[in-house]
């Protein structure tokens, strides 16, 4: 049995008081995110980064308007953190 959390709703005492999206929390390479869905565009998430250095994170849209699958969002993840620098934790210039 793997130690790493699997994917699920996030639960209501985590979630901020004005968030009303559904989100799950995946972790990817040992970087924990909430990705949620944006209210009232399908096919479109937020991407928070919890244990990131900063305060940071990205959106993502399905250009087809579709719901991506889970390994379609950790594919995305790994591609924002492919392009993290090291030294800032923030996206590399």
């Amino acid at each position: 049995m793997s130690d790493e959390p699997e994917p699920g709703l996030v639960p209501e005492h985590l979630r901020p008081e004005d968030d009303d999206r559904e989100s799950v929390l995946l972790t990817v390479d040992g970087e924990q995110f909430r990705v949620s869905t944006q209210a009232g565009r399908p096919g479109s998430y937020n991407f928070d980064w919890l244990n990131g250095r900063n305060d940071y994170g990205f959106g993502l849209t399905n250009s087809g308007g579709l719901a991506l699958t889970r390994d379609e969002l950790v594919q995305a993840i790994r591609e924002f953190l492919a392009e993290i620098d090291p030294a800032t934790g923030y996206l590399a210039e």
